[in-house]
């Protein structure tokens, strides 16, 4: 598998229809952005919770040490806690923290905050090590 980059990242389809774009990627953290926007609206006119799991979800694979160096992993647990409301014409962050990184899992914890900086919604992804990152030759 390819190490993922920006532009990988941007490239995954359901992001693109989304509009939800992959901003950083750090020595143990990630950040995507979206904007609120009326498909992505829910019963009430809000933002629809699953916009914000796939926020949740999808910026925890790309802290560097997971995606980004090759590493292949999959979700095994996702939990979110939803704080308040997200309107449409919210500009939303989502941030990931790489917690700890072993041989079969990795423990990230993300928080989703809105233009204003307040907190939207947080939780914890675990993902189970599926392949470890090709070997570097050094010469």
């Amino acid at each position: 598998m390819e190490p993922a980059t920006l532009e990988s990242g941007n490239d995954i389809p359901l992001l693109r229809t989304l509009g939800i774009r992959l901003t950083e990627i750090g020595a143990r953290h990630a950040v995507m952005e979206v904007e609120v926007a009326e498909m992505h609206g829910n019963y009430f006119g809000g933002a629809h919770g699953g916009l914000i799991a796939t926020l949740v979800d999808t910026v925890s694979f790309f802290p560097r040490p997971l995606l980004p160096s090759g590493r292949l992993t999959t979700t095994t647990n996702l939990n979110i806690n939803y704080v308040r409301p997200a309107q449409v014409g919210d500009l939303l962050t989502a941030r990931s923290e790489l917690l700890h990184l072993g041989k079969r899992t990795a423990s990230l914890a993300v928080q989703v905050t809105d233009g204003n900086g307040r907190l939207i919604a947080h939780g914890t992804v675990t993902h189970m090590v599926l392949q470890e990152p090709p070997a570097t030759v050094e010469g």
